[in-house]
């Protein structure tokens, strides 16, 4: 059927085109200053401090930061409803087939470095442990803390979600893919997986490297403790990269608020926040 426009649909049309017209602006760019970010909790603190210091040199701009997880960022790039998606993992070749089908050309930008710190109740006597008995803590094989040399009381397990990035990472750098235990308490965050680690004795979970505090006590994985230096030159082993994606090469405002991130000035507010700067 053909549409047509009544005469006060027309009006409504011609006025507002004469509104913009006077202001000097047209309705695309009222909007072409707005971005929305959404995806990992990981890099959510680097996209929360860069683009509020943005905002503060680009009054005009607006930026939206949502978290949500990795899976959450990448599902919503390719949906269309987010500019920039964060992720704390490779993004797939299924979602890269995915995006392609829903017209998105997936464009991968490095931000900063991170580091997987696992963590334990500052009370646990434990110093260290292997990827080995990591994944076999994480897969059921080891329950209790005096398997490995530590006081007669249960492990409990703290994992994150599977939309998780750092999940993910977690899962390929540390139990090589296997299954993680059934009673593992599953959080949707860094900061909640810290947080019941810090009030709960007996208990072991990983964090990306800008969530350490005093609150927690981290411990080496096979003699490597996660550190700036360790990150930086790969010896620990599980470092990775932290990612920003686009629909394409960035452009307008986006590209100008990604240019400010990997600039002196981002990278320094990167590093602030606890991460590994690329500079």
């Amino acid at each position: 059927m053909k549409k047509t426009f009544s005469p006060v649909s027309a009006s409504l049309v011609l006025t507002a085109l004469v509104f913009f017209t006077v202001l000097g602006i047209t309705p695309t760019s009222v909007e072409a200053n707005d971005i929305t970010i959404k995806g990992s909790t990981t890099v959510l603190p680097i996209a929360q401090i860069t683009a509020e210091t943005f905002m503060d040199q680009n009054p005009t701009v607006n930026i939206s930061v949502q978290g949500g997880g990795s899976g959450v960022g990448i599902a919503s790039l390719i949906d269309k409803t987010t500019d920039i998606a964060d992720s704390s993992r490779k993004i797939k070749s299924q979602e890269v087939e995915k995006a392609k089908a829903a017209g998105v050309n997936v464009n991968e930008i490095i931000v900063a470095m991170d580091g997987i710190a696992v963590i334990i109740h500052p009370t646990n006597k434990i110093a260290a442990l292997t990827r080995g008995q990591l994944k076999d803590i994480y897969t059921g094989k080891i329950s209790n803390w005096s398997e490995l040399g530590g006081s007669d009381a249960k492990i409990v397990v703290i994992s994150r979600d599977t939309s998780s990035g750092t999940f993910e990472s977690f899962f390929e750098l540390a139990l090589d893919k296997e299954k993680v235990r059934a009673d593992a308490l599953t959080t949707a965050s860094n900061q909640a997986v810290a947080q019941i680690v810090a009030q709960t004795p007996g208990s072991i979970g990983y964090v990306g490297f800008g969530y350490l505090s005093s609150r927690v006590k981290d411990i080496p994985v096979d003699g490597i403790t996660c550190t700036k230096p360790t990150i930086v030159s790969g010896a620990y082993p599980l470092s990775r990269p932290l990612y920003m994606y686009t629909d394409g090469s960035p452009a307008g405002v986006v590209k100008k608020y990604l240019d400010f991130v990997l600039s002196a000035e981002g990278q320094k507010l990167v590093e602030g926040e606890g991460f590994v700067g690329l500079n």
